[in-house]
C-alpha cells in the first residue's frame, strides 16, 4: 500500500492511500476460508460448501470489510510513525474517488482530508507573573463555619410567638364575602413559613403571631401570583391558580423554631469523631486547620484559571482548520444539527486550544499521573463530598472504598484524569512562574467568580 501526506497551508492536510489487490488479497482468503469452515449450507455437510459458492455469495463484503481494516492500521500506522499532530480522526475528502466498483475493481485510491494542529510554542518561566489568592483564615470566616456544624445539629423547638424565619402550622379556610365559603377550600395542619412570602404587606400580617390567632390574608397576593407555591400550598391544580383570589383564614395552631445546637463537646464528638477535640479552643484550631487546607485547594483551583488565562494570552489565537474542524464536530455529534454547530464551534475551539498549551506543560516538564494520582484525586474529591455535609471525620478506609467505586464509572475517569493533571501541573509550575500573591477574604475571592 502507498500513502502519501500533503499539507499546503499547515493546518489543512490530505492522506492519499493506494491499495492494490496484492495488498489484501491473502486476507480475504483467509477470512473466506473461515466463512467455509463455517457454513451451514443444505446440501452439504459443515465445512464442506464449496470455496467457490462461498466466494460468490461472501468474496464482496468481506472484500470491503478487508480493504477498510488494513486501510484504517496502514493509516494509523503512517500517522504515528510521521507524527502527524493530528486534531481528530481523518474523514472523507469531498473529492474521493466516487463509483468505486468492489465487484469488478481490484485497485482502489481512498483521500482523506486531516485537520492539522496549529503550530505554537508555549514555555514558562520565572518571567512569567500569575496571580496567586491566599484566602485569610480569620475569626469572622471561623465564626461562619461553626455556625454550620451547629445549624446542622439544632432542632425545631416549639415557642409560644411569631418572630421572621419561624415555621407555622394551622388550619386553612377560604373566605367570601367575609365569611367562610362553603364548599371552599380547607386545610388542616397546613404549615408554612411567612418568611418566603414575596409580598411584604402580606408578610407583617403574621408578625407577633401566636397558637390560637386567626390571620386573615391573601394567597395569591403573598405569592404574587406562583403556580408552584400557590398550587402546593392550596393543594390545587395549577391551571386553577389565576382565577385563586379569595382572602383566607389561617388559624395559627404551632409556631416552631430552629434553634441552633450547642458548642459542646457533643457538637466536637459529632464533627471530628469521639475524644478527638476536648475544648472549644482545640475545636477553633481544628476547625482553622481544615479551613487551611480547603482555602489552599481553592487558591490552587483559582490558580490553574489564571494560569490558563495567562498562556492563552501568551499563545494568542491560533489558526484552525475552521471547516473541516466543524465537519469533524457534526460526525461526532451526529444528532445535533448546524446550528447547535455553528453556537458551540468557538467555544469547542477555546477548550481544544487550552488542551493543545496543557499537553505542552505537561511534556516540558515529563509530568506523569499513575493509577495512585488517579486514586488520590476520586478520594479528595470524595473527601470533599463529605466534607460538604459536615461529615469531616470519615474514615479513609470508606473515603477509598467509595473512591474505587467511582473509579469504576467510565463517565468519571476522564474527570479524574484531567483532575490529577492539573493537581500536578499546579505542584509543578507553581515552582517555575513568579506567583503575584495577594491575600483576599474569601468574600473577595468568591468574587472573582463572578
Amino acid at each position: 500500500m502507498n500513502i502519501t501526506f500533503e499539507c499546503a497551508d499547515k493546518i489543512n492536510g490530505k492522506i492519499t492511500a493506494s491499495i492494490v489487490k496484492a495488498d489484501y488479497e491473502e486476507q480475504v482468503k483467509k477470512a473466506l476460508k473461515n466463512y467455509q469452515k463455517k457454513a451451514n449450507v443444505p446440501g452439504f455437510r459443515p465445512g464442506k460448501v464449496p470455496f467457490g459458492m462461498i466466494e460468490r455469495q461472501f468474496g464482496t463484503p468481506v472484500k470491503v470489510e478487508e480493504i477498510n481494516k488494513l486501510l484504517g492500521e496502514k493509516v494509523d500506522a503512517y500517522i504515528r510513525e510521521n507524527k502527524i499532530q493530528m486534531l481528530g480522526n481523518p474523514i472523507p475528502a469531498e473529492q474521493q474517488q466516487e463509483g468505486m466498483d468492489f465487484d469488478k475493481d481490484d485497485d482502489f485510491t481512498f483521500v482523506f482530508d486531516v485537520a492539522i494542529a496549529p503550530e505554537f510554542k508555549v514555555e514558562l518561566t520565572g518571567r512569567d507573573k500569575v496571580p496567586f489568592y491566599d484566602i485569610k483564615v480569620d475569626d469572622e470566616l471561623i465564626n461562619q463555619q461553626i455556625e454550620v456544624y451547629t445549624s446542622r445539629t439544632g432542632q425545631h423547638v416549639k415557642v409560644r410567638e411569631y418572630k421572621d424565619g419561624d415555621m407555622l402550622k394551622g388550619d386553612v379556610r377560604e373566605l367570601e364575602n367575609g365569611d367562610t365559603k362553603e364548599g371552599g377550600i380547607t386545610i388542616e395542619g397546613a404549615v408554612m413559613m411567612p418568611k418566603y412570602m414575596k409580598s411584604d404587606k402580606q408578610k407583617a400580617l403574621f408578625d407577633g403571631c401566636k397558637p390560637g390567632d386567626i390571620i386573615t390574608f391573601n394567597p395569591y397576593e403573598a405569592y404574587e401570583g406562583s403556580e408552584v407555591e400557590l398550587a402546593s400550598f392550596l393543594k390545587i391544580e395549577k391551571d386553577k391558580v389565576a382565577e385563586m383570589k379569595s382572602d383566607f383564614t389561617y388559624q395559627v395552631i404551632e409556631v416552631t423554631r430552629y434553634e441552633k445546637g450547642e458548642i459542646n463537646q457533643e457538637l466536637f464528638d459529632n464533627v471530628y469523631g469521639e475524644g478527638v477535640v476536648k475544648s472549644e479552643e482545640e475545636f477553633r484550631n481544628k476547625v482553622a486547620d481544615d479551613l487551611k487546607t480547603q482555602m489552599t485547594a481553592d487558591s490552587d483551583y483559582r490558580f490553574i484559571i489564571d494560569l490558563r488565562a495567562h498562556c492563552e494570552k501568551k499563545v494568542g489565537k491560533l489558526a484552525y482548520p475552521d471547516e473541516l474542524m466543524k465537519k469533524i464536530m457534526q460526525r461526532n455529534n451526529p444528532e445535533k444539527d448546524s446550528k447547535f454547530i455553528d453556537e458551540n464551534y468557538e467555544g469547542s475551539i477555546k477548550e481544544l486550544t487550552w488542551h493543545l498549551i496543557r499537553e505542552q506543560l505537561v511534556a516540558a516538564k515529563g509530568i506523569k499521573i499513575d493509577e495512585a494520582d488517579i486514586k488520590a484525586a476520586a478520594v479528595e474529591a470524595t473527601r470533599a463530598q463529605f466534607a460538604q455535609y459536615g461529615m469531616n471525620n470519615v474514615p479513609q478506609e470508606m473515603l477509598e472504598k467509595y473512591a474505587e467505586e467511582s473509579m469504576k464509572k467510565e463517565e468519571m475517569i476522564n474527570n479524574l484524569v484531567d483532575r490529577s493533571i492539573d493537581r500536578k501541573i499546579t505542584d509543578v509550575y507553581k515552582d517555575v512562574v513568579k506567583l503575584d500573591v495577594k491575600e483576599v477574604t474569601l468574600k473577595e475571592f468568591n468574587k472573582l467568580f463572578e
